[in-house]
């Protein structure tokens, strides 16, 4: 009687109904992935929908390159002031800059190695420093105050500071009071 019973469910079921069943279940089986149809084909598909999310916001060679040499790199090449008389003040300038896109590590803790490369950093990183850059050349374009938003973008970040001798280091802390007003 109950094999009887089960066999009546069984064939209740239709073919298409078995189908979508064997979807849903093969639908809970990976997390992460989702099951779609081809809208060319009409076959379904499995899409790894992390791996998209993250190949697509973070990972792009092509917007990283365009992020750092044709929006930070070049904007503080053509705004930061030109000549031998400031090449000290734009490598301090460029020392916070590349702290914070190298999350933190600085030439200083490893002998003037810093061990990292600021270009390969990720997108949102980038995306962040070009955003005070594009910033300071609408608003201000003081070195003083590009050095500033540096130092307090690492600060907020607890990343430190390049450690200079001491005439460099009163040259930092001087662009520093001067921004600030002091």
């Amino acid at each position: 009687m109950e094999k009887n019973k089960k066999t009546k469910e069984e064939q209740e079921l239709s073919a298409a109904d078995i189908e979508r069943m064997e979807i849903l279940l093969k639908s809970k089986q990976k997390t992460g992935r989702q099951l779609t149809i081809s809208a060319e084909t009409g076959d379904l598909k499995e899409i790894n929908e992390l791996r998209e999310l993250i190949g697509r916001a973070f990972e792009n060679p092509d917007e990283k390159y365009n992020l750092y040499y044709k929006g930070i790199r070049k904007l503080l090449i053509d705004h930061l002031p030109k000549g031998e008389d400031y090449k000290e003040m734009r490598e301090i300038i460029y020392d916070e800059k590349n702290i914070f896109l190298n999350l933190g590590k600085r030439k200083c803790d490893n002998n003037g190695i810093r061990k990292s490369d600021g270009r390969m950093t990720y997108q949102p990183v980038m995306n962040e420093i070009l955003d005070i850059v594009v910033k300071w050349v609408a608003d201000s374009q003081s070195p003083f105050d590009i050095y500033r938003e540096f130092y307090e973008l690492n600060e907020r970040h607890g990343y430190g500071h390049e450690e200079y001798d001491t005439s460099v280091k009163a040259v930092a802390q001087a662009m520093l009071n001067i921004s600030r007003g002091n």
